[in-house]
């Protein structure tokens, strides 16, 4: 723990000074980020570092295999950051960000490794969608193949589970929120962003529109059943 205890010394004394005034304003203000980041806890793939996010930009909600559970009446750390990040600090995006080389998604194709993570094992689950759609729909994918097509197909059923949360369908049905899946290479820096309207995911290039999953979009579908008029 030597090196991090030296690195933390020197952001004190080095880096801090510069940026004193954004922590003060932020400490006295509070905090109100634009963006909800859910990504996988690999050490390899930082949220901040990636989007080059300064403190306050960004909130991120780190886990194995950037995994998002359905909702349910049972609590959990996921859907707590979800439902507080749209209700309580009004994000306007949430980014669901895979990642090459996943060790989540590699551990579908060696279940006996996880024979003692039960609690892996049990995470995982929720990655199954994505899992059967690799096994049933592509052919002839080695293993890299295979692991790469299962990170892609599990960022979109991650986005799925997202719009069972009442607090995220609420606020994409009044056109508050946008739903965004990225799949980052480590290998080159490259990221990839899912496009909702073709089904698939592109090169994101600067200067160029950004893909989204799901545009923000007010919608009433009762409202004409019902004599109601759409604000």
């Amino acid at each position: 723990m030597e090196q991090f205890l030296e690195r933390a010394a020197l952001f004190r004394g080095q880096v801090f000074p510069a940026q004193s005034a954004l922590y003060e304003r932020l400490a006295s203000h509070g905090q109100s980020p634009s963006a909800l980041m859910i990504s996988c806890a690999d050490s390899r793939v930082v949220p901040e570092l990636i989007t080059q996010a300064n403190p306050g930009d960004l909130f991120v909600c780190r886990n194995a295999g950037n995994i998002v559970p359905p909702f349910s009446q049972a609590n959990g750390g996921v859907s707590s950051a979800v439902e507080y990040a749209v209700m309580a600090l009004g994000v306007r995006d949430i980014v669901v960000c895979g990642h090459s080389d996943c060790g989540a998604m590699k551990a579908f194709s060696n279940p006996a490794a996880l024979e003692k993570m039960p609690n892996v094992a049990a995470w995982l689950r929720h990655a199954h969608a994505a899992h059967s759609v690799v096994c049933n729909a592509y052919h002839g994918l080695d293993e890299h193949g295979k692991t790469r097509a299962l990170s892609l197909e599990n960022v979109v059923v991650q986005i799925n589970h997202l719009r069972t949360h009442p607090s995220v369908a609420s606020a994409i049905a009044q056109g508050k929120l946008t739903l965004h899946g990225w799949f980052f290479e480590i290998e080159t820096g490259q990221i990839q962003a899912y496009n909702g309207d073709t089904g698939q995911f592109e090169q994101v290039y600067e200067g160029q529109p950004l893909p989204v999953a799901q545009r923000p979009a007010k919608r009433m579908v009762a409202a004409d059943h019902l004599g109601i008029a759409a604000e």
